[in-house]
């Protein structure tokens, strides 16, 4: 069980950080609904996300795509990327360096 809290992120989203270290850090971000959303944003991070159960349509970059449970994928540094969830579902991703902005 993660010492770290559950923090809404959104309508219906919500994370929490899994382990941490100055140069990775793993997060759950857990989608309780169809249609919810995780905002479109970018970060200096590099992430991998890792589908642990749920479908989502994701926005990385200038394209779309969809990926359900078992798919992985890395979204470089700086790219614009967020997603809809098509069916409830958890994302587990890694950052590196850690997000020190979830802690």
């Amino acid at each position: 069980m993660s010492q770290f809290p559950v923090v809404p992120t959104g309508e219906h989203v919500s994370r929490q950080v899994l382990s941490d270290h100055p140069e990775l850090m793993v997060v759950a971000f857990r989608f309780e609904n169809s249609g919810a959303i995780g905002a479109l944003h970018d970060h200096p991070h590099v992430q991998s996300t890792y589908v642990k159960s749920g479908r989502f349509r994701f926005t990385l970059g200038d394209r779309e795509q969809e990926f359900g449970p078992g798919d992985s994928f890395v979204i470089p540094s700086n790219q614009t990327h967020g997603c809809v969830c098509l069916e409830p579902g958890t994302l587990i991703d890694s950052f590196t360096p850690r997000r020190d902005d979830f802690l």
